[in-house]
């Protein structure tokens, strides 16, 4: 599907994200873990390649294949689904760099799985990822990943797979002469909407469409980011919200495949800053079960906005990388329940600790899940002093 020299552009594609997405600049002899699916080996071999050249140290690590993790769940105890190997936290402790290629081999596997053990190893591994958070808010660390056609994908989108391969390559600029210059180019786009979002008193954000009505409180001290490096593709402008702040009605239209399990029609109710109300017209019984997974599950993490205009994704992939990046006709609002993102602070990094962050309302949990609305919607702030401003309608920003 991918010919040598877009298997290059990607793998050069990707170094543009990771290098964009660590404040500080890489050296040579950094660490750089490289985690793939084997379906994505011809790019996790490319990507090899380009990090060697560059002067780094690759580490690799293959994916559970969907018969392993199906296993893993259905067959591990509670103990051996909670265990972390000795060497875990010193590895990721010693990280500069993550790379991760998702190429599922399945979509539905864990279907049958108690949800309460997904959980139960989600929250045991969840000081990993606190250690990432650590370093990459010290300048130490960077991270960014991508997606890899393969037919469970295809066939859950309902595309040939020739198709969803040339949507994937549409979406990351690889069908274009110059991929990473293109990025570099929205990059530069991306900053305006940024630059001109940072600048606006913000009190609150009410979602409107045909089924959402959501009232999302910013909070003190935030900061909106997109279009860093962290995914490839990424068109979204996001910032995590107050979780306090939350109250009224989100509707995700668009069908989420998670943890092997579809889940449609997902309409969540919020009070005082707390789902209080879920359903869904198929999954409900997983969603509940996601949602109390531990305290924050329940609570926003993320509040997120795409602009048609910069988005090349016209189809539902099946996969969260690239729903939560629709373009379309109506652009997207998702939003994601679960943890929120330390780098939206827009103080110091290196003093946003866990006080800090509870003080501030950003959100805390081992969950982190996207849910995308593709309706048409209005999107107005409510600015400090009382004056309000429609910021995004028809799918774009109105800057």
């Amino acid at each position: 599907m991918f010919q040598p020299h877009e298997l290059r552009a990607y793998a050069e594609t990707l170094w543009w994200g990771l290098i964009t997405a660590r404040t500080k600049p890489y050296v040579s002899g950094d660490r750089v873990l490289l985690r793939y699916d084997l379906d994505a080996l011809p790019l996790a071999e490319a990507v090899y390649a380009l990090l060697l050249e560059k002067g780094l140290n690759p580490v690799q690590r293959l994916n559970l294949t969907p018969g392993m993790e199906k296993n893993f769940y259905s067959l591990g105890s509670e103990a051996q689904v909670a265990d972390v190997p000795p060497g875990e936290r010193e590895l990721f402790e010693n990280l500069n760099g993550l790379i991760s290629l998702i190429a599922p081999a399945s979509l539905t596997h864990l279907a049958g799985v108690d949800p309460k053990k997904i959980g139960t190893a989600a929250v045991a591994r969840k000081f990993l990822r606190d250690v990432m958070d650590k370093r990459e808010q010290r300048g130490q660390f960077g991270w960014t990943l991508c997606a890899w056609p393969t037919r469970a994908m295809a066939d859950a989108a309902g595309l040939p797979l020739e198709d969803y391969a040339a949507q994937i390559k549409a979406a990351c600029f690889l069908d274009q002469a110059d991929p990473v210059g293109r990025w570099r180019e929205l990059f530069t786009q991306a900053q305006e909407v940024k630059d001109w979002l940072n600048s606006l008193p913000i009190a609150s954000l009410r979602v409107e469409s045909e089924g959402t009505d959501l009232t999302v409180t910013p909070g003190e001290q935030r900061r909106w980011l997109g279009v860093s490096g962290h995914n490839i593709p990424s068109f979204e402008i996001f910032l995590s919200p107050d979780w306090r702040g939350t109250r009224g009605t989100y509707h995700a239209d668009q069908p989420s495949y998670r943890s092997g399990n579809l889940v449609r029609g997902v309409r969540l109710t919020f009070e005082n800053g707390s789902v209080t109300t879920a359903t869904a017209e198929e999954g409900e019984d997983f969603v509940k079960k996601q949602l109390t997974m531990d305290e924050g599950a329940g609570r926003l993490g993320e509040f997120s906005l795409t602009d048609r205009r910069h988005s090349r994704i016209s189809a539902f992939m099946a996969n969260t990388l690239f729903d939560e990046n629709f373009g379309g006709e109506h652009g997207n609002c998702h939003v994601a329940v679960g943890a929120s993102y330390a780098d939206t602070f827009a103080g110091d990094q290196s003093t946003l600790d866990e006080e800090k962050k509870a003080a501030l309302g950003f959100n805390d949990s081992a969950l982190h899940w996207d849910l995308v609305n593709t309706e048409s919607k209005t999107v107005t702030a409510r600015l400090a002093g009382g004056s309000s401003l429609v910021l995004y309608e028809n799918g774009q920003f109105h800057r």
